[in-house]
């Protein structure tokens, strides 16, 4: 860690994570959404929620108890009122959780309009450098709930879960689609909602959960490569087999499909891959398929083993927002803290964006979480922790764009 001091400042580090969110766009979206913020205006809300998951607090009372006591410096920011218990409980409860949805996708695209660079896909890290086109993970993750909640969310015989479906442009690591609803409905479900945005020429990957042979052929006849794990139960006939120098690929195998059902839902030709894999530090041998004929079943191999970074984003969502205990029962408010708990992930990834971070995600959410009630100037302060000192131009530009995005 560097020596260098930390600059002071008149704000908390909450009120500057807080004030990235643009100015009334809480409470625009619940006006047009025909949502009463007359006594608990929204912005408080997502203010009271956003606190939740970066202190990390277990329950309403947590929450009530711990904006009170620095309820002087809350009100500084946008005039945010601290909740009731009962309030909060009724807002989360009661309000439509699509004020909270569309609050996280126009201040992603606020993001991306101040800073460019935001939204931009960075390099293909090793053998896939080469594959110049939009990729895409698909995947989706449990929400272990009470089992308050089991009327709507009934997952097993005694257990709640909601679920997250996700659509994640692995280049930016960023989510272009999400639907959260109860556990009960298969992966494969929401497939083609969650796709239902890719263009010609990108790359969509998947695991064994998602192979629907009607929906892989649609996938196809949009001109859109996929590369999924195959089930094991795929009844297949090789037409055609290729060998390879690479000892790490087993089988490279031109196939159609033999099944009466499958046959007629992808009656096109696929390609299968036999290679071993490196997953968690050991070597596995996996099955993929692809309808792309062209690429080298290496490139196949590393195009999977990229699918892990979504698997990575909701590892790092659970570990680092509340996630843990949910503040209320029913859809409404899970869907209220889910979505309160993606916009904060989002401003913290634009935050270490911005400020050129070059320490992991859970590292820059510990030094937020610790400092949060801090007088601290934020981005000197993560300026402190490592960053190379030629940054500094950069960073005092970045600051212009952001007073000028969020005056």
């Amino acid at each position: 860690m560097k020596s260098k001091k930390t600059a002071k400042t008149n704000s908390s580090i909450l009120h500057q994570v807080i004030q990235l969110i643009p100015k009334g766009l809480p409470d625009k979206i619940a006006t047009e959404k025909n949502v009463d913020i007359r006594k608990f205006s929204c912005t408080s809300h997502v203010a009271a929620l956003m606190y939740a998951h970066i202190a990390h607090v277990k329950s309403l009372n947590e929450i009530c108890d711990g904006t009170y006591l620095h309820e002087k410096e809350l009100t500084r920011i946008r005039s945010i009122t601290t909740p009731k218990r009962n309030t909060l409980s009724n807002a989360n409860r009661t309000r439509n959780p699509e004020v909270a949805e569309e609050l996280y996708w126009q201040t992603l695209k606020e993001f991306q309009r101040i800073s460019p660079t935001f939204k931009e896909s960075k390099k293909h890290k090793g053998f896939i450098h080469i594959v110049k086109r939009d990729i895409f993970a698909m995947d989706s993750s449990t929400l272990a709930l009470s089992l308050n909640s089991i009327d709507w969310a009934k997952h097993r015989a005694k257990k709640a879960a909601a679920k997250v479906h996700m659509k994640l442009d692995i280049c930016n690591m960023l989510p272009s689609y999400v639907i959260i609803e109860e556990a009960s409905h298969h992966d494969s479900t929401r497939a083609a909602n969650l796709c239902s945005s890719l263009k010609s020429g990108d790359v969509l990957l998947a695991d064994r959960a998602y192979v629907k042979f009607d929906f892989l052929f649609e996938l196809d006849q949009r001109d859109i490569t996929f590369v999924l794990r195959e089930k094991s139960n795929c009844d297949y006939e090789v037409i055609e087999s290729h060998q390879h120098k690479n000892q790490k690929i087993i089988s490279d195998e031109i196939i159609i499909l033999k099944g009466k059902q499958t046959s007629t839902k992808y009656p096109k030709k696929l390609r299968r891959v036999v290679a071993r894999v490196e997953v968690d530090g050991k070597e596995r041998e996996l099955v993929f398929i692809t309808n792309n004929f062209k690429w080298s079943p290496k490139t196949i191999s590393e195009l999977y083993k990229s699918r892990w970074a979504i698997e990575v984003f909701f590892k790092e969502l659970k570990q680092n927002l509340q996630f843990d205990n949910f503040f209320g029962y029913n859809e409404n408010a899970v869907k209220w803290q889910v979505w309160t708990g993606l916009l904060t992930h989002l401003i913290l990834r634009f935050i270490k964006h911005i400020s050129n971070w070059k320490h992991s995600f859970s590292r820059l959410f510990g030094i937020i979480r610790s400092g949060l009630w801090l007088k601290l100037d934020l981005l000197p302060t993560l300026n402190s922790y490592g960053i190379a000192a030629d940054q500094k131009e950069e960073q005092e530009d970045i600051n212009q764009l952001i007073l000028k995005g969020f005056g």
